[in-house]
């Protein structure tokens, strides 16, 4: 049996992932897994990832969570071009460091701005307050500027010349408070060109073809989640 990633692509590291195997020819095929539809959830799922998360990759027998190490895992299975994971130690090193920093900061602010701007009113019914998503973008433009001032400075990528994970996973995590109506890159003229690299480097029909569903996000409606997954996540976004 070949390599299977399971992905839905609304998700920022499915995209990542999507968008690497794509971007270096890495033969695959796509399990749709709908986590609206809470098909994460079942045991069939289950048997792949016990974690029941997406994304997940099966090669053979073998299976893999977390997107940062299947990301690793394709990188030396497939020998992809260096620049993706240097060889070089310090160049290596920036790549890690941004993989390590981001979860916590880029992912998890960007996230907060998404899911309290598109699900919060979707699954309450009611308008969202002002204040919250304020309060949600305001983190977000702290990340921002740190990833601007630490990681991004005045190279062409993160790790240097060349684009590395650390770009690709940067800027999907980047584009989901984009699709959720908050352009980040508007007045932001360094982080612009970045992306446009990124986009040019990766080839922008394939990074347009991972986000086409994600842009259309806000044709989504209530009665395409599962209720009982539905109601999960409505009184997790209260909390927050």
């Amino acid at each position: 049996m070949g390599l299977e990633l399971y992905l839905d692509l609304l998700s920022q590291p499915c995209r990542a992932l999507y968008i690497f195997a794509r971007s270096n020819n890495i033969p695959f095929e796509f399990k749709r897994v709908q986590l609206a539809k809470g098909q994460h959830k079942t045991e069939e799922f289950r048997k792949v990832n016990v974690l029941m998360k997406v994304p997940a990759l099966k090669d053979g027998s073998f299976t893999l969570a977390e997107s940062i190490a299947i990301l690793l895992y394709l990188v030396q299975k497939f020998k992809t071009p260096d620049h993706w994971y240097p060889s070089d130690l310090q160049k290596r090193a920036r790549v890690d460091e941004y993989l390590s920093w981001q979860h916590a900061n880029i992912r998890a602010k960007g996230s907060k701005v998404f899911l309290t701007k598109v699900l919060l009113p979707l699954f309450t019914g009611q308008p969202l307050p002002p204040e919250k998503l304020e309060f949600a973008t305001e983190e977000l433009n702290v990340a921002l500027k740190q990833f601007e001032e630490k990681f991004l400075q005045d190279k062409p990528f993160i790790a240097g010349s060349e684009v590395s994970l650390a770009d690709l996973v940067a800027l999907v995590e980047l584009m989901q408070p984009v699709c959720a109506g908050y352009d980040l890159f508007e007045e932001r003229p360094k982080l612009t060109e970045w992306r446009r690299r990124v986009e040019e480097a990766v080839g922008k029909q394939i990074f347009q073809e991972a986000h086409e569903e994600v842009m259309n996000i806000k044709n989504l409606t209530a009665d395409q989640f599962a209720p009982e997954l539905m109601e999960n996540f409505k009184q997790q976004l209260l909390k927050q």
